[in-house]
């Protein structure tokens, strides 16, 4: 059911714990919350569980959703949470966002509820803009999808198209992640609005007053130079510029310098464009994906992805310092606008201190740089994901050692002004 906001203000307040007791736990989050969000005022309500309380995460969020009596409320386990300036990594661990949106419609909706989507046939996309009630009042979409029974890439690309099916609606960004809690079919769990389910995935749809702005954090910098792919068949590349592909790489590998070919065995990727038609290419150009294996025989090279011919593709390196510096240089960008209200970090379980050597690395970057101006630390929830959704290029993907990040502005933009 649809929920209509009446709320005053724009305002968001985040709470975690790490308390092992449920109960107190969930009274310690909220404490924080309501400290900035009171009971009734919010609208979208953000619940994450780790450890002990992901298996409890029906009666944390029926406790969390019965203090709050949110318009919607949309919860997902993981491997690790985070919350305002900490990351709670492989513990157990609660966080909580609340967010009250004026002016705004709120829908939530399950993978039950989706039509099977072919992106090449206006008719399917049509049908899944309709399921979604999407109109040029779209701001966003949030999505939590269990990784063993829902192909997530194609979901959140399809998701990411349903502009193209309604006349006047500009593309919104569709950000979330996939449950981390556990590695076994069945072992995670999913919230939507006092039901919880162990497969599919659950959304809402936000629309109206306000700016859901989105930043993908891929950590990668670019090596070589940009290749043309001359030759491909599904994820397998055969030839680049009209040579090996293996050849390429072995000429681009050898003008790296000692350094960075130290990080090759754990840090090789490869980044596709998505606009060709760009006079040059930079970070943020680039979908990475994952490289495969090489074929000595062949020289052919595999990626976690579908490459045809035609495409611009270049090599890229990732480590700690080229993922820090990135996403400071994208959270620089943010800053050019007014301080959020709050904000949902989605970051890869590879992150954290996985990567880093600082610790709550991300948490703490994205609250402190985007603080409001009184310099207190923007609200901040999310988890650690087994594949992170997000927009690159104007369009969303599903993408693996991100950091994506959703955060709520006043709608400001130049048609709501009058």
């Amino acid at each position: 059911m649809e929920h209509t906001s009446s709320a005053a203000a724009l305002v968001a307040g985040s709470g975690l714990s790490v308390n092992i007791d449920i109960g107190l736990a969930v009274e310690q989050a909220l404490e924080q919350t309501q400290a900035r969000v009171l009971p009734g005022c919010a609208d979208l309500v953000m619940v994450f569980a780790s450890g002990a309380h992901a298996q409890d995460m029906e009666r944390v969020c029926d406790a969390i959703g019965g203090a709050l009596n949110p318009g919607a409320l949309i919860g997902v386990t993981g491997e690790s949470v985070l919350g305002t300036e900490q990351e709670v990594e492989r513990r157990t661990a609660l966080s909580v966002l609340a967010v009250s949106l004026p002016g705004t419609r709120i829908s939530p909706f399950t993978y039950r509820d989706l039509p099977h989507v072919k992106l090449d046939e206006p008719d399917s996309l049509a049908a899944l803009a309709g399921a979604l009630g999407a109109d040029p009042d779209l701001r966003g979409i949030f999505v939590f999808v269990d990784p063993f029974s829902v192909p997530a890439a194609s979901l959140a690309e399809s998701l990411g198209q349903v502009h193209r099916a309604v006349p006047g609606l500009r593309r919104s960004p569709v950000i979330g992640g996939l449950a981390s809690a556990s590695p076994k079919p069945g072992g995670n769990i999913l919230v939507l609005n006092g039901r919880s389910m162990r497969h599919g995935a659950v959304g809402v749809v936000v629309r109206g007053a306000v700016d859901i702005d989105t930043l993908v954090s891929q950590g990668c910098r670019p090596i070589g130079q940009p290749q043309v792919v001359t030759g491909a068949s599904r994820n397998v590349m055969q030839m680049l510029g009209g040579r090996r592909a293996m050849d390429v790489l072995r000429e681009t590998v050898t003008g790296l310098s000692p350094e960075d070919r130290e990080l090759l065995p754990n840090g090789l990727f490869l980044g596709r464009v998505i606009n060709e038609y760009k006079p040059r290419f930079g970070r943020g150009d680039f979908l990475i994906r994952g490289v495969m294996g090489v074929d000595q025989n062949s020289g052919a090279i595999a990626v976690g992805d579908m490459v045809r011919t035609g495409q611009t593709i270049q090599f890229h390196l990732r480590d700690a310092r080229t993922a820090s510096e990135d996403l400071e240089l994208l959270l620089a960008a943010q800053r050019l606008s007014s301080p959020p209200a709050g904000g949902v970090l989605f970051t890869c379980n590879g992150r954290g201190s996985r990567l880093f050597a600082e610790p709550s690395h991300d948490a703490r970057l994205v609250s402190r740089t985007l603080a409001g101006d009184d310099g207190t630390p923007m609200p901040l929830a999310g988890f650690f994901a087994a594949g992170e959704i997000g927009p690159i290029g104007g369009s969303s993907f599903l993408h693996g050692h991100t950091a994506a990040l959703a955060v709520f502005r006043p709608r400001t933009r130049l048609e709501d002004l009058g």
